[in-house]
């Protein structure tokens, strides 16, 4: 589990729309993974929810008017205000957005924000018509320009039964704003390439070779990348996993795919990791029609596929940095070496299949970190703690 809300304080701001109602489990989230939440609500959003249920969540006291004198703090909104390390406003109304916009401070939300140095995130949550009319977007477009966050609103069926923008996102990318608010953006201004999952190398319309990657390790070094500012392309071979919040996704299929992809990609970027479990043979020939099941045994003839990772390594300019992967059976570290020297790579993370925990599939993993001056060696860990100890380990080399 992640450890980005260890010793973390969020506050969430409920105003008076029908979405207000996703964000207990919001608060929940959080709670779950060791954050501390505070919630106030205006007035018209205990229409919707009451402050009761956040005090259940949280086991802290729903704040909702200003003057409410049975407070532990004498001044409320400046003593949460402190306290706070990132801040979201979920629903967002028109008024709420139109009050923050002009500097208008009149109850305890309002105020709050007003007094807060914190990260501010807005979800906008409202009528399509609402929405998109320009006072509405002129207020939205004043507050980016003041360094908050805007959470683009959805479309689909809202609340009125019209189908059109306005809709609030689900509370996972909620969350997922919130963890960013948190992080040290330390990639800002780099450019990543990223590549995960299998590739699949086609036999006939039905059957094909593939592996036992499922893309986990290169999707969550593709999420923490953009959490920490960078800017990323992840380039992936099917996978049933979520495309992570903010990334280009480049989808391929087979090796050669995969080739011409990152190829094209790569010298516009900073940094290339290369997590993906490409097929190092192909069919030497494609059948167009499903071949069919005789009597005996069966051959099918392979050839070689491009050596990304070596094409890479040789374009490579000096400002230019890869890391590579290496999944081994047996050998690992020699192996390891060997590939970092003769694919001239700046790094390579090597694991292997042996070891409980670091196989196909797993939400864990164990790394070794290699590189010609050095090496790292790992303890078991969530992919996500893996992904950002690479990560550390590239701004070290790249300082």
């Amino acid at each position: 589990m992640s450890k980005i809300f260890e010793n973390k304080s969020v506050l969430i701001g409920v105003t008076g729309g029908i979405a207000s109602y996703k964000i207990p489990n919001l608060a929940r989230m959080i709670v779950k993974q060791g954050g501390e939440v505070n919630v106030i609500m205006t007035e018209n959003a205990t229409n919707f929810i009451t402050p009761f249920t956040f005090e259940t969540l949280t086991k802290n006291k729903c704040i909702v008017d200003t003057f409410d004198r049975n407070f532990q703090y004498s001044v409320e909104h400046v003593a949460l205000a402190k306290k706070s390390d990132s801040i979201i406003i979920a629903p967002a109304t028109a008024n709420i957005i139109g009050k923050i916009a002009n500097g208008i401070a009149d109850d305890m939300l309002s105020t709050t924000i007003m007094a807060s140095t914190a990260p501010k995130i807005i979800s906008p949550a409202m009528n399509h018509n609402m929405y998109h009319n320009p006072i509405v977007q002129d207020n939205i477009a004043k507050l980016e320009r003041y360094g908050y966050t805007i959470i683009p609103a959805e479309h689909g069926m809202l609340a009125n039964g019209d189908d059109g923008d306005g809709r609030m996102p689900d509370e996972k990318i909620l969350l997922e704003y919130i963890i960013r608010s948190l992080y040290k953006k330390d990639l800002s201004g780099k450019k990543i390439l990223v590549t995960a999952g299998a590739t699949q190398e086609a036999i006939d319309p039905v059957r094909y070779i593939t592996n036992h990657s499922t893309g986990k390790m290169g999707y969550a070094v593709a999420q923490e990348s953009a959490r920490r500012g960078a800017e990323v392309i992840l380039i992936s071979g099917k996978t049933n996993l979520e495309i992570p919040l903010g990334v280009k996704f480049i989808p391929v299929i087979s090796a050669k795919d995969m080739y011409n992809a990152v190829t094209e990609h790569f010298s516009e970027c900073d940094i290339v990791i290369k997590s993906s479990a490409v097929a190092d043979y192909t069919p030497e020939n494609f059948s167009s029609q499903k071949i069919k099941k005789k009597d005996g045994n069966m051959s099918i003839p392979l050839k070689r596929t491009d050596d990304i990772i070596a094409e890479l390594g040789r374009r490579k300019k000096p400002n230019q940095f890869i890391c590579g992967f290496s999944m081994e059976t047996e050998n690992m570290l020699e192996n390891s070496r060997k590939k970092l020297i003769s694919k001239n790579l700046d790094m390579i993370c090597a694991n292997s299949l042996n070891q409980k925990g670091a196989g196909f599939g797993t939400d864990t993993n164990i790394v070794t970190i290699i590189t010609k001056s050095d090496e790292i060696q790992l303890e078991l860990m969530d992919k996500s703690e893996v992904a950002g100890k690479i990560l550390d380990s590239i701004i070290s080399k790249t300082e």
